[in-house]
């Protein structure tokens, strides 16, 4: 990026994101869970085992790998500091994807 009004507007909306609610809960979260490095592991293996699952199988293949690696993690989702921490990740995605959906409709990007 060359265009330095561009350049200062990013760094704006990067401050502005990092003020929000639903941030400032996720890097909370995060924070929380990094102080236990065993289960910050954990959860990392289960986010790419999860991206892994989705991103490599299909159709129904995909509905009995979901369903047997929901069971496989089922006792490790209801501790509550990983519940906690996925939930304020899964919010500040969801914010990033709209942010990016704006900018991609309001430049009418194709």
């Amino acid at each position: 990026m060359t265009d330095s009004i561009i350049v200062k507007a990013v760094d704006n909306l990067v401050e502005e994101i990092k003020k929000s609610d639903i941030y400032v809960e996720y890097d909370f979260q995060r924070d929380k869970l990094k102080k236990q490095p065993e289960l910050f592991d954990r959860v990392q293996e289960y986010r790419r085992r999860n991206y892994e699952l989705q991103n490599n199988s299909q159709g129904e293949d995909l509905f009995e790998k979901m369903d047997a690696f929901e069971k496989e993690y089922e006792e490790f989702l209801e501790i509550p500091l990983v519940d906690d921490f996925l939930n304020a990740e899964l919010a500040f995605c969801r914010m990033m994807q709209e942010v990016n959906m704006r900018i991609t409709t309001e430049l009418d990007f194709e």
